[in-house]
């Protein structure tokens, strides 16, 4: 029986007519997937695009996938599910838990239900030791304060450091902090549908959700999640090793050892000024990862592949374009180097004098060092695949595929190609400030011989 491709070579159609290949580079067909839909990461692509994959290059059971941009693991919850095993990295430390916890399917249902009558029994104790006690102006920053009604937040105060202060197992505890998690935004009176957070735009529906009631429905449908998706999956899954990193990928030499996976499938950030850590900050800010702008900054911002201005600092050696891109792919080099010279001169016209200059050199300089750590793990004759979209920062256009795909051939991939997933900024188009070019988001698969 044919496989369904990836794609279809051209003038041949899918054979299932009802896949729509455009939406593979966003979360929509995530969204209601059990596991996939616990955490919304706005970074998130679709898993069936990751399961094509599998099967178009015919990834077998036991084998390795990576993917080191892992954000909350969607490429490993589709290994798993197919007995494949998978490596994953992401520097961002509260997503990372999420993918930890996505990847474990050892919750039981009596567990959870032990876990709860002990954690709410916590809860009524310490209401009745805080009630009328707690001034929460004083322990959350002002954006929580302004995204919950007072009686919800002290609710979702009272898990919180319950589940903190309990004894339950640590497992148990990062599984339900992923339940609380999802609540957040699911009980917040602001408008918080990703990627944006308007404590301005209220939701009147969610005044009358009960936050106690909600975080047991929630809770509960992850552990059917699991339950449904073991029914569903290989009967090998539980022989696949997954091993996630808290790392940035630019070098993995010392978790992931040289011509050692199968098959990448990633999407890395792209060249669009999205601040990832800030679009986390809600749930950071919850759970006392951080407190203001600067501890996001120190403890997250820093650590991720450049992609946005906030973190950029003039002078900064990290946002010149490197000499060792130069050596390696001299004519990319001379593209980005006037690139990078036509920004810095047109962001001193515009009022934001937005550091879009250093962000093309720091995206660059990191994403070249990504793919050159992505050619040491990767077998020959294997497949690096990237889900990505092109950028034009004030209107300067950026073939982003075109220039990875390039970068890839200079560390050493034989080859590549692209497929264009679906045309991008189009809801855009009335703003006067924005750019006039078409941009386009494409899978870029890289070959290894």
């Amino acid at each position: 029986m044919k496989q369904l491709s990836l794609f279809p070579e051209e003038g041949e159609e899918l054979e299932n007519e009802s896949i729509d290949i455009c939406d593979w580079g966003t979360f929509k067909d995530s969204l209601k997937a059990p596991i996939h839909s616990w955490f919304t990461y706005p970074a998130g692509f679709s898993y069936k695009a990751v399961e094509s994959s599998i099967t178009q290059y015919e990834i077998k059971p036991l084998e390795f996938i990576y993917d080191p941009f892992m954000g909350s693991g969607t490429t490993n919850v589709v290994a798993k599910k197919l007995g494949i095993s998978s490596y994953g990295c992401d520097a961002h430390p509260f997503v990372f838990k999420i993918a930890q916890t996505k990847l474990n399917w050892d919750i039981k249902l009596s567990d959870v239900s032990t876990a709860i009558k002990k954690l709410f029994a916590l809860i009524d104790e310490t209401q009745n030791q805080l009630n009328g006690k707690v001034v929460l102006e004083d322990i959350f920053p002002e954006l929580v304060l302004k995204c919950y009604e007072s009686e919800n937040l002290f609710k979702l105060l009272l898990i919180r450091d319950s589940l903190f202060g309990s004894d339950i197992s640590q497992e148990m505890k990062q599984f339900l902090m992923v339940s609380l998690t999802y609540l957040l935004r699911e009980v917040s009176t602001a408008a918080t549908g990703w990627p944006y957070i308007a404590p301005n735009k209220t939701k009147i529906k969610s005044s009358t959700k009960d936050v106690f009631s909600e975080f047991q429905i929630v809770t509960f449908k992850m552990v059917k999640d699991i339950e449904l998706v073991i029914r569903e999956a290989e009967e090998s899954y539980f022989l696949a090793k997954h091993n996630l990193f808290n790392i940035d990928s630019r070098n993995t030499k010392e978790y992931i050892e040289d011509n050692s996976v199968d098959h990448i499938f990633t999407s890395p950030p792209y060249l669009n000024n999205y601040d990832y850590a800030d679009r986390t900050r809600l749930e950071m800010y919850f759970f006392g990862y951080a407190k203001n702008w600067a501890d996001i900054t120190q403890k997250v911002r820093k650590k991720l592949m450049t992609s946005a201005t906030t973190q950029t600092l003039r002078g900064d050696t990290r946002y010149i374009l490197s000499q060792k891109l130069q050596c390696y792919a001299p004519k990319i080099y001379n593209i980005l180097d006037s690139a990078i010279e036509d920004l810095g001169k047109i962001r001193l016209t515009k009022g934001g004098k937005k550091n879009y200059d250093l962000v093309v050199a720091g995206y660059f300089n990191d994403i070249f060092e990504v793919l050159q750590d992505c050619y040491r793990v990767l077998k020959l004759g294997k497949k690096a695949i990237f889900v990505l979209g092109d950028s034009a920062p004030y209107g300067v256009y950026l073939p982003t595929d075109e220039l990875i795909g390039e970068l890839g051939i200079a560390v050493g991939f034989s080859s590549y190609k692209i497929d264009v997933l679906r045309t991008r900024g189009e809801k855009w188009k009335k703003n006067p400030q924005r750019h006039t070019e078409k941009l386009r988001e494409s899978i870029v698969t890289l070959t290894k011989e």
